[in-house]
């Protein structure tokens, strides 16, 4: 039987999807703008005239960024870096919940504390880069992988998907069963947690992506430099050269460096927002199961 709808109902539907309308305005305008604007012509942009469509659609800025051969070197460096590092990090990561919230792991509360600690104390950046030095990974690949190969709170988000979601009876039907524990794991348990680890891949491949920092840090060779690296020095380089093109009283080196800002914006971005559709039906259901147990 259906429920006739009174007007304070409709009035509470009005009122949802106009805030919603809004936040999803304010969301995508900037976006949809930094898209416009590194294909529309740069005088329109500082005019203000620029609102929703593009006008006198250019497409130099990108021309001089793909042509650039550094973009392609720092785009093969971070998928390398994205693919093997979330590869290491799922593995152990999804290993180490499991592991740990098994109530038959003698020691396991030492073995989270151990973890938790770190998350609230810790060397800071000199000691880490000495730890890095004397492992002999300074100016190598491994530098942006192996020091952060393992996240404490992801770690701790995959121990409660597995406390919450396979019951202890499922385990011990399966042991009756002749069921290995390694079996356990690879047939039941990691089918099983398929939303929560896409959620850990989602996560560790952003990370992995917008790292900039640990290659300052680690890395001198320009051959192992990431994307984030390469584009941040090509902007460097683009507004040394916008100030001297103002100095000298030139206006199109100036535009092309707006055209190249947006467009670096968009070409950082484009593999995230690429890779998150395709786990976008796991992402909320992951987060969310375990959250509330009954």
């Amino acid at each position: 039987m259906k429920l006739a709808r009174t007007r304070a109902d409709l009035l509470f539907d009005i009122c949802n999807y106009t805030l919603i309308s809004i936040l999803v305005l304010l969301v995508l305008y900037p976006l949809y703008f930094v898209l416009t604007a590194s294909v529309t012509d740069p005088d329109l942009v500082y005019s203000g005239k620029l609102l929703f469509f593009p006008e006198h659609i250019t497409w130099d800025g990108y021309k001089r960024l793909l042509a650039e051969s550094s973009i392609w070197m720092g785009f093969s460096n971070s998928l390398w870096y994205t693919v093997t590092g979330t590869a290491i990090n799922v593995v152990l990561t999804i290993t180490a919940g499991y592991v740990l919230s098994r109530s038959d792991l003698i020691g396991r509360n030492v073995f989270m504390f151990l973890l938790v600690f770190t998350m609230f104390f810790g060397g800071g950046l000199i000691p880490s880069y000495l730890l890095v030095k004397e492992l002999h990974m300074l100016d190598t690949t491994w530098a942006m992988i192996i020091p952060n190969a393992v996240s404490v709170f992801n770690v701790i988000i995959v121990r409660t998907f597995f406390q919450t979601n396979i019951p202890g009876e499922l385990l011990e039907s399966a042991q009756m069963d002749g069921c290995s524990n390694l079996k356990f794991f690879w047939k039941i348990a990691i089918p099983l947690a398929l939303p929560i680890v896409a959620v850990i891949v989602l996560f560790y491949a952003v990370g992995h992506w917008n790292s900039y920092f640990q290659a300052l840090i680690y890395l001198k060779s320009n051959a192992k430099q990431p994307l984030q690296i390469i584009l941040r020095n090509i902007l460097i380089m683009n507004e040394g050269s916008d100030m001297q093109g103002m100095l000298d009283g030139s206006q199109e080196q100036q535009k092309r460096m707006e055209l190249m800002k947006y467009g670096i914006i968009i070409i950082s971005s484009l593999p995230v927002m690429i890779l998150y559709p395709f786990l976008q039906r796991y992402f909320v259901k992951g987060t969310l199961v375990g959250s509330v147990k009954g």
